[in-house]
């Protein structure tokens, strides 16, 4: 976990590290529901840019992805200052939508679960195809 943004290991999985802070948490010092949605992003907006894939040069091409479906399963809670590691994969990448795979861990305990269906968005907001370079950037390993 030397890299800033995370690092892709050779088994494909993306590592993002997150640390638990006073303003992820709730009034009992466990994390807020709604704060292991933006660790999932940050570390969905890494994956991607490990793969060479950059938001602010797609919204340059009038494109943007964008979450069409989510499923969370909050196992465990986590607490004010701990370590975690987001873990994300790519499940499936079809012709204008991808599906990843995130698990939130502690010490290697898994803690929370999520399943991500995104798609591409041109600038008018509608779906289109992932264009082909992005295809071979997002495929699965």
């Amino acid at each position: 976990m030397s890299v800033f943004g995370g690092e892709i290991g050779a088994d494909g999985i993306h590592r993002f590290p997150v640390r638990v802070y006073f303003e992820d948490t709730d009034f009992s010092t466990n994390v807020y529901h709604a704060a292991y949605l933006k660790f999932f992003e940050r570390a969905r907006t890494e994956f991607l840019r490990a793969h060479g894939i950059h938001h602010s040069e797609l919204i340059a091409e009038g494109l943007a992805f964008a979450v069409r479906e989510m499923t969370i399963s909050y196992d465990k809670p986590a607490h004010i200052d701990d370590l975690l590691e987001v873990r994300t994969i790519m499940a499936k990448a079809g012709g204008a939508s991808f599906v990843l795979e995130q698990t939130l861990e502690r010490d290697g305990e898994t803690i929370c679960r999520a399943s991500v269906v995104a798609v591409l968005l041109n600038d008018k907001g509608r779906p289109v195809r992932l264009p082909a370079r992005l295809r071979g950037l997002l495929a699965p390993n």
